[in-house]
Formats: C-alpha cells, structure tokens, sequence
C-alpha cells in the first residue's frame, strides 16, 4: 500500500475526485506542454456529469488559461473503461503541430491513474495489504496500528499528521464562525454556527451530540464553500473524522500526539479501502466517501478510548458495515445536499460504533476485510445513476419549490 500520506491531502474543496483530481492533472499537463497554444479537454462520464456544479472546469482553467484558451468538451454519456471519472488533454503547440493526447483517470481522494499502466501510482510504503495481515502483526508483536505505521513510513510522518491535524482544526473553527449562504444554485444556508450556540443549552448527553453535529457541519460547509480541508478520505466525506477527532480532544483532553497517533491508525483502515475497493463515489457510491470516514474515525476513536487491536477493527468494521448500499446523489450535482447532513451523521454514527465495540471482547463473524470485498461488489453491482451522476435518487427532478 502507498503511504496514508495520499488519504490525508490537504487542500480545497468542494470535490476531491471532480476537483482537486482534474486540477493536479490539468497541472502535470501543462508541465509537458508549456508551449501550448490551446488547449482542449474531454471530461467523461461522472467526471462531466456533475463536473459544473463541483466546479470542474474552473480547477483546470485555472492552471491552463494563463498559458493558452481552453476548451472543455462535457460526454456525460461516454464512460472510460477504467473509471467513470475519465479526461483526455490534447491541443495546439505554437507551431499548430498536435499536442500528445493524455488520457488520465480521478480516481478519488485527489488522486490520479493513468489505467493499467499507471506511471502516477506512488510506491508502496506497507508490505501488508489486508486488514486481516496487519492485525495479525499487531497481535505478534504485541503493537497497536499506529506503531505499523511508525515502522514503515518513519518518524516524518508525525510532522506530516500534525499538520493535517492543525488544518483540520483550522477547518473545523472558521466554519463555526462564518454564517450566510453557500455558493451555488441551492441557496442552502448554513448551520454549524447555529447547530453550535444551539448545543451549549443543552444538557451534557445531548450537548456531546449537538457538538459533534456542528463540528461536521463546520467542515463540510468549509468544503462546499472552496475552503482549505484535508481528505479523509475525500473531500464530499471531509468532515467525519475532523468531528470526532475534535470533539474527543476538547471534552477528552487528548494530546496532539495521540490524536496523531489515532489519525496513523485511521489511515491504514482507509488505506486499506483504497487498495482493495474504492474511496470514490463515482465508481461506488457514497459507501466508499462517507462509509469509509465512518470506519477510519470509528477506528481512530476506538484506538483513542484504549480500544485492542481486535476491538478497533470491529469498530471499523461496523462503521462501514451499515453504510453499505448508500448511493452517491448529489442534488444540481453539489457537495451540499444530501453531502453535508450525511457526514454528522456519520460523525455520531462512528462514536457509536467505537462505544458498542469497546464493549465487545472484539470477537466478531464478519471482517473488515469481508465487508470492504462486499462494499466493492455492491458498488459495482449499483447503477451509474446512482455513483455521482445526478441522475437518480434524491438528485432526480429535483426543483427548489420540491
């Protein structure tokens, strides 16, 4: 597997697949090709489906049009056999000669394929690549997942996790604090700073989960107003592991290195979704965006609650577990409706899925690994107009008088 590194990227919204993932591509194009006199790119499939409203090809004009114009062509009903996110960068040099074409594919995260001979694929970090392996590990050694990451990328990785933890916290406070409308033809206002006043008058059991609401909604309103975030896994799921993390180290008082620490360990149970199904909702569903945040702060909060190895792999488990099915749907194509309500949901859903697990002995019937083979297949087996197309579900003839 490739470092947790590529789960936790920091950047800005509101779509890691539709946004981050074209504008890294529209990048390493132009580094090929400075002496371009047009360009022209070809988004498919989901990639052009919703690529409007999650702002597409703004993040490609963005790098491209300074050099040369740019045309964008949408076929929201050509699908790449690779991935449903595809894109083929071609143009003009200044002598009118042909550009090479470049076929890529956004493949979740912020990350970039170029198909089965993929040049862009990072090496491997981990020598284990199932959840099941690795847990044997920690067993042997007597080791929790943090300390596996420790021994395979190196103490740099704790300056990396900081980091990501400083951001995330960032992102979690500036969207207590702004208030007003997101962008975008939905006119939805936004909540956290509301969700958070309205918390403090409650009693402590409901205040918990009143907070634990407002600090995902802080995140993902950041995310679909173009603010800095960090994937975990993705941006459209960015606001899940912030929530619990969050509100673990404010009411818990944990330090920044075990949060650290339960970050390392989130990491791996995404990692090992990326590796061996999917964090993209355009190729299966939301259950790989907001599933798979569900598990890693399960994860992360288990781990943090002194949970065993065996114990925070259940609670992985269950967190992606009963997210399985869930389609991606987003309404006029945005990352806002039914997006932002579904990662506080989530949020809670994963303190659930560590408490119920820290009761266990850990001993369960079904894997982790189990339910990422299954969540894989049902994504498959899920119609395209329910993997980021905006075609079906809640996203169908949608109207604002609805």
């Amino acid at each position: 597997m490739e470092s947790i590194r590529e789960i936790y990227r920091i950047g800005v919204g509101p779509s890691s697949s539709h946004t981050m993932g074209p504008q890294k591509a529209a990048q390493l194009y132009l580094s090929k090709h400075r002496n371009a006199s047009s360009f022209y790119v070809t988004l498919y499939g989901s990639l052009a489906a919703t690529g409007r409203g999650h702002m597409t090809d703004k993040a490609i004009e963005e790098v491209l049009r300074p050099v040369a114009p740019v045309t964008i062509d949408w076929q929201p009903d050509i699908f790449l056999p690779f991935h449903p996110n595809g894109m083929k960068f071609s143009g003009k040099d200044i002598s009118g000669g042909d550009l090479e074409e470049w076929v890529v594919y956004s493949v979740g995260g912020g990350a970039l394929s170029e198909g089965e001979n993929d040049s862009l694929r990072h090496d491997d970090v981990y020598d284990l690549n199932t959840l099941t392996d690795i847990l044997r590990w920690c067993e042997r050694y007597g080791r929790s997942y943090w300390e596996y990451v420790d021994e395979r990328e190196g103490s740099g990785i704790w300056d990396y996790l900081l980091e990501v933890w400083r951001t995330m916290q960032e992102s979690v406070e500036r969207g207590l604090n702004h208030e007003g409308v997101l962008p975008g033809p939905l006119n939805l206002p936004r909540k956290a700073s509301t969700y958070f006043v309205k918390a403090s008058g409650y009693k402590p059991s409901l205040q918990s989960r009143g907070l634990v609401y407002a600090y995902a909604l802080a995140v993902s309103e950041e995310n679909a107003s173009g603010g800095t975030i960090v994937t975990a896994p993705t941006c459209g799921a960015c606001g899940v592991v912030p929530a619990v993390l969050y509100h673990l180290s404010r009411n818990h008082h944990f330090s920044d290195l075990r949060i650290a620490h339960a970050l390392a360990t989130a990491g791996i149970f995404g990692n090992i979704v990326k590796r061996n199904a999917s964090i993209s909702g355009a190729e299966v569903g939301c259950q790989g965006e907001v599933g798979v945040a569900c598990a890693m702060a399960s994860a992360a909060a288990c781990q943090l609650f002194g949970g065993s190895p065996a114990q925070i792999e259940y609670s992985a488990e269950m967190g992606l577990e009963h997210h399985l099915g869930m389609t991606c749907d987003p309404v006029c194509g945005l990352v806002q409706i039914p997006c932002i309500e579904r990662n506080a949901f989530a949020a809670t859903r994963a303190l659930d899925a560590q408490l119920y697990a820290t009761f266990s002995d850990g001993k369960h019937r079904v894997s982790f690994d189990r339910v990422v083979n299954v969540m894989k297949q049902t994504g498959h087996d899920i119609p395209s107009l329910y993997k980021e197309t905006s075609e079906g579900g809640l996203a169908k003839d949608y109207s604002q008088d609805s």
